[in-house]
Protein backbone atom coordinates (compact mmCIF):
# COMPACT_ATOMS: atom_id res chain seq x y z
CA UNK A 1 0.00 0.00 0.00
CA UNK A 2 2.46 2.55 0.77
CA UNK A 3 4.26 1.49 -2.48
CA UNK A 4 1.49 2.29 -4.30
CA UNK A 5 0.88 5.82 -2.34
CA UNK A 6 4.24 7.24 -3.52
CA UNK A 7 4.40 5.38 -6.59
CA UNK A 8 0.98 7.37 -7.65
CA UNK A 9 2.41 10.61 -5.85
CA UNK A 10 5.67 10.64 -8.11
CA UNK A 11 3.31 9.65 -11.00
CA UNK A 12 0.77 12.25 -10.29
CA UNK A 13 2.78 15.44 -9.97
CA UNK A 14 5.40 14.13 -12.65
CA UNK A 15 1.94 14.07 -15.21
CA UNK A 16 0.97 17.97 -13.39
CA UNK A 17 4.79 19.22 -13.70
CA UNK A 18 4.36 17.93 -17.89
CA UNK A 19 0.79 19.51 -18.46
CA UNK A 20 1.60 23.09 -16.38
CA UNK A 21 2.44 24.90 -19.49
CA UNK A 22 -1.13 24.20 -21.12
CA UNK A 23 -2.70 24.78 -17.90
CA UNK A 24 -0.61 27.57 -16.92
CA UNK A 25 1.41 29.26 -19.85
CA UNK A 26 4.23 31.25 -19.02
CA UNK A 27 4.49 34.56 -19.84
CA UNK A 28 7.00 36.10 -21.82
CA UNK A 29 9.10 37.39 -18.98
CA UNK A 30 9.28 33.40 -18.34
CA UNK A 31 9.74 32.15 -21.55
CA UNK A 32 13.85 31.58 -20.66
CA UNK A 33 12.90 29.92 -17.66
CA UNK A 34 9.89 27.62 -18.69
CA UNK A 35 11.52 24.51 -16.40
CA UNK A 36 11.17 27.06 -13.39
CA UNK A 37 7.61 28.07 -14.29
CA UNK A 38 6.44 24.54 -14.70
CA UNK A 39 8.80 23.68 -11.30
CA UNK A 40 7.37 26.31 -8.99
CA UNK A 41 3.83 26.18 -10.10
CA UNK A 42 3.90 21.98 -8.84
CA UNK A 43 5.41 22.83 -5.91
CA UNK A 44 2.43 25.82 -5.40
CA UNK A 45 -0.06 22.74 -6.12
CA UNK A 46 1.74 20.28 -3.18
CA UNK A 47 1.67 23.25 -1.07
CA UNK A 48 -2.22 24.09 -1.26
CA UNK A 49 -2.41 20.23 -1.29
CA UNK A 50 -0.31 19.41 1.96
CA UNK A 51 -0.89 22.79 4.27
CA UNK A 52 -4.97 22.61 3.59
CA UNK A 53 -4.40 18.83 4.51
CA UNK A 54 -3.05 18.95 7.60
CA UNK A 55 -4.97 21.67 9.00
CA UNK A 56 -7.94 19.42 8.02
CA UNK A 57 -6.99 16.98 9.48
CA UNK A 58 -5.86 18.43 12.73
CA UNK A 59 -9.77 19.90 12.82
CA UNK A 60 -11.14 16.72 11.70
CA UNK A 61 -9.17 13.97 14.10
CA UNK A 62 -8.08 16.87 16.66
CA UNK A 63 -7.05 13.38 18.71
CA UNK A 64 -3.81 13.22 16.52
CA UNK A 65 -3.10 16.46 18.27
CA UNK A 66 -3.10 15.09 21.57
CA UNK A 67 -0.85 11.79 20.61
CA UNK A 68 1.33 13.09 18.06
CA UNK A 69 3.07 9.83 17.62
CA UNK A 70 0.87 7.01 17.61
CA UNK A 71 -2.88 8.68 16.64
CA UNK A 72 -3.47 9.52 13.11
CA UNK A 73 -6.25 9.13 10.47
CA UNK A 74 -5.71 7.18 7.27
CA UNK A 75 -5.81 10.20 5.26
CA UNK A 76 -3.15 11.65 7.29
CA UNK A 77 -0.94 8.86 6.55
CA UNK A 78 -1.49 9.31 2.72
CA UNK A 79 -1.48 12.67 2.72
CA UNK A 80 2.34 12.19 3.66
CA UNK A 81 2.73 9.65 1.83
CA UNK A 82 1.78 11.97 -1.22
CA UNK A 83 4.32 14.82 0.45
CA UNK A 84 7.11 12.31 0.21
CA UNK A 85 6.08 11.41 -3.40
CA UNK A 86 6.27 15.18 -4.29
CA UNK A 87 9.87 15.27 -2.74
CA UNK A 88 10.80 12.79 -4.78
CA UNK A 89 9.69 13.97 -8.12
CA UNK A 90 10.91 17.20 -7.24
CA UNK A 91 14.09 15.85 -6.47
CA UNK A 92 14.60 14.50 -9.28
CA UNK A 93 13.47 16.89 -11.91
CA UNK A 94 15.99 19.00 -10.16
CA UNK A 95 18.61 17.16 -10.70
CA UNK A 96 17.68 16.72 -14.56
CA UNK A 97 17.23 20.00 -14.96
CA UNK A 98 19.83 22.08 -12.93
CA UNK A 99 23.56 22.25 -12.31
CA UNK A 100 24.51 21.16 -8.68
CA UNK A 101 25.74 24.30 -7.77
CA UNK A 102 21.91 25.95 -8.24
CA UNK A 103 20.44 23.54 -6.38
CA UNK A 104 22.27 21.53 -3.48
CA UNK A 105 20.62 23.77 -1.01
CA UNK A 106 17.16 22.37 -1.84
CA UNK A 107 18.68 18.84 -2.56
CA UNK A 108 19.70 18.72 0.64
CA UNK A 109 16.59 20.37 2.20
CA UNK A 110 14.26 17.53 0.39
CA UNK A 111 16.68 14.62 1.47
CA UNK A 112 16.40 15.58 5.02
CA UNK A 113 12.36 15.88 4.39
CA UNK A 114 12.21 12.46 2.70
CA UNK A 115 14.44 10.55 5.09
CA UNK A 116 12.25 12.21 8.22
CA UNK A 117 9.12 11.81 6.44
CA UNK A 118 9.71 8.79 4.92
CA UNK A 119 10.32 6.78 8.13
CA UNK A 120 7.04 8.15 9.69
CA UNK A 121 5.53 6.94 6.56
CA UNK A 122 6.84 3.37 7.07
CA UNK A 123 6.62 2.49 10.28
CA UNK A 124 2.85 4.37 10.49
CA UNK A 125 4.43 6.41 13.76
CA UNK A 126 5.14 10.06 14.22
CA UNK A 127 2.41 10.77 11.44
CA UNK A 128 0.96 14.04 13.58
CA UNK A 129 4.41 15.00 14.10
CA UNK A 130 5.11 15.10 10.80
CA UNK A 131 1.03 16.92 10.06
CA UNK A 132 2.55 19.77 12.37
CA UNK A 133 5.69 20.24 9.93
CA UNK A 134 3.12 20.23 6.82
CA UNK A 135 1.61 23.01 8.42
CA UNK A 136 5.05 25.37 7.37
CA UNK A 137 3.47 24.31 3.50
CA UNK A 138 0.94 27.14 4.53
CA UNK A 139 3.29 29.63 4.46
CA UNK A 140 4.87 28.21 1.31
CA UNK A 141 1.89 28.58 -0.75
CA UNK A 142 3.07 32.60 -0.24
CA UNK A 143 5.89 31.83 -0.86
CA UNK A 144 5.79 30.15 -4.21
CA UNK A 145 2.95 32.61 -4.96
CA UNK A 146 6.05 35.21 -4.47
CA UNK A 147 7.89 33.52 -7.29
CA UNK A 148 5.69 32.84 -9.14
CA UNK A 149 4.43 37.06 -9.61
CA UNK A 150 8.37 37.71 -9.75
CA UNK A 151 9.03 34.92 -12.88
CA UNK A 152 5.74 36.83 -14.45
CA UNK A 153 7.34 40.38 -14.34
CA UNK A 154 5.19 41.29 -11.74
CA UNK A 155 8.07 42.55 -8.84
CA UNK A 156 7.13 45.90 -9.01
CA UNK A 157 3.22 45.68 -8.32
CA UNK A 158 0.67 46.08 -5.16
CA UNK A 159 -0.30 42.84 -5.44
CA UNK A 160 3.35 41.63 -5.22
CA UNK A 161 4.18 44.08 -2.30
CA UNK A 162 0.73 42.57 -0.37
CA UNK A 163 1.86 39.23 -1.46
CA UNK A 164 5.42 39.51 -0.13
CA UNK A 165 4.11 41.33 3.42
CA UNK A 166 1.75 38.12 4.01
CA UNK A 167 4.61 36.25 3.08
CA UNK A 168 6.92 37.27 5.72
CA UNK A 169 3.98 37.04 8.19
CA UNK A 170 2.72 33.56 7.39
CA UNK A 171 6.83 32.72 7.33
CA UNK A 172 7.05 33.85 10.79
CA UNK A 173 3.60 32.27 12.34
CA UNK A 174 4.00 28.72 10.26
CA UNK A 175 7.65 28.21 9.61
CA UNK A 176 9.88 29.65 11.92
CA UNK A 177 7.48 29.24 15.03
CA UNK A 178 6.30 26.25 13.92
CA UNK A 179 10.15 24.67 13.79
CA UNK A 180 10.32 26.22 17.37
CA UNK A 181 7.77 24.48 18.46
CA UNK A 182 8.75 21.03 17.24
CA UNK A 183 12.47 21.41 18.43
CA UNK A 184 10.74 22.21 21.78
CA UNK A 185 8.30 19.04 21.57
CA UNK A 186 11.16 17.14 20.73
CA UNK A 187 13.12 18.03 24.48
CA UNK A 188 10.16 17.65 26.06
CA UNK A 189 9.25 14.33 24.95
CA UNK A 190 12.80 12.36 24.02
CA UNK A 191 11.90 9.61 26.71
CA UNK A 192 9.24 8.32 24.73
CA UNK A 193 11.18 8.59 21.17
CA UNK A 194 13.53 5.74 20.72
CA UNK A 195 17.24 7.15 20.54
CA UNK A 196 17.91 6.19 16.81
CA UNK A 197 14.21 8.23 15.41
CA UNK A 198 15.41 10.81 18.66
CA UNK A 199 18.84 11.31 16.36
CA UNK A 200 17.34 11.52 13.27
CA UNK A 201 14.42 14.39 14.05
CA UNK A 202 17.30 16.45 15.90
CA UNK A 203 19.65 15.84 13.33
CA UNK A 204 16.56 17.26 10.99
CA UNK A 205 15.65 19.85 12.80
CA UNK A 206 19.23 21.16 13.84
CA UNK A 207 19.79 21.64 10.02
CA UNK A 208 16.10 23.29 8.74
CA UNK A 209 15.96 26.02 11.31
CA UNK A 210 19.24 27.56 10.62
CA UNK A 211 18.22 26.72 6.55
CA UNK A 212 14.67 28.82 7.10
CA UNK A 213 16.00 31.49 9.61
CA UNK A 214 18.96 31.97 6.57
CA UNK A 215 16.19 32.29 4.04
CA UNK A 216 13.87 34.61 6.18
CA UNK A 217 16.79 37.23 6.21
CA UNK A 218 17.13 36.68 2.73
CA UNK A 219 13.41 37.38 1.74
CA UNK A 220 13.44 40.86 4.61
CA UNK A 221 16.82 41.89 2.82
CA UNK A 222 14.75 41.41 -0.48
CA UNK A 223 11.28 42.86 -0.19
CA UNK A 224 12.05 45.38 2.25
CA UNK A 225 14.98 47.05 2.01
CA UNK A 226 15.73 46.42 -1.62
CA UNK A 227 11.89 47.46 -2.07
CA UNK A 228 12.51 51.19 0.12
CA UNK A 229 15.48 51.72 -1.96
CA UNK A 230 13.80 50.98 -5.29
CA UNK A 231 10.70 53.53 -3.95
CA UNK A 232 13.19 55.79 -3.45
CA UNK A 233 14.54 55.38 -7.14
CA UNK A 234 11.22 56.19 -8.28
Amino acid sequence: MELLVLGGSVAAFRLLNAGLERLVPPPWTAQRNRWKWRNIWTSFVHSLLSGAGALLGFYLHPQMAQDLIDTHSPAAHRLLGVSVGYFLQDFIDMMCNQKFYQCWELLFHHSVVIVCFGIAFVVRRYIGFAMVALLVEINSVFLHLRTILRLAGLSHTTYYRVTSLVNLGTYMVFRISTLAWMTRWLVLNRESIPPATYLVSVVGMAIMTPMNIVLFFRLLRSDCLNSRQYDKEQ
